[in-house]
């Protein structure tokens, strides 16, 4: 079995943690729960996704993500660029011009979003359906 598979117990001065949990260092916790946040945003993961074929602008970003604001864009591009998961790349032009692109780090993300992406793409009609009978309080 591989070593990050195995089911780890730890005990804390709160209590008992385990399953993957268990394999942070209790220093680490706190960003390995933010990095984990950022990646699993459905946004990031649709802005890295969509940036695997090269550098794209701003606008460009906008067209191929649909349903993402202006804002909900901008405030993604700022905290991905921020974890060096993507690069901005400004040119000295007139009218100015933007690039964002994949960093080497950002690109080891892509296939597991990827992956995500395709797995809600796949599920979405039987999720829908449990979601209905759910709501309906049908079994």
């Amino acid at each position: 079995m591989d070593a990050s598979a195995e089911d780890v117990t730890v005990k804390t001065d709160t209590g008992v943690i385990s399953g993957p949990c268990a394999r942070w260092p209790p220093e680490n916790r706190a960003i390995i729960r933010q990095i984990l946040d950022r990646a699993g945003d459905k946004w990031s993961a649709l802005v890295i996704a969509t940036l695997n074929d090269g550098p794209l602008r701003y606008t460009d970003l906008l067209r191929r993500i649909p349903g993402i604001s202006q804002r909900m864009l901008t405030l993604t591009l700022r905290q991905l660029h921020r974890d060096g998961l993507i690069t901005r790349t400004a040119y000295a032009e007139v009218p100015p011009r933007v690039e964002y692109d994949l960093t080497p780090l950002g690109a080891t993300l892509h296939d597991i979003v990827v992956s995500l992406i395709d797995w809600a793409g796949l599920h979405h009609d039987e999720i829908s359906r449990n979601r209905a009978r759910f709501d309906s309080g049908t079994k």
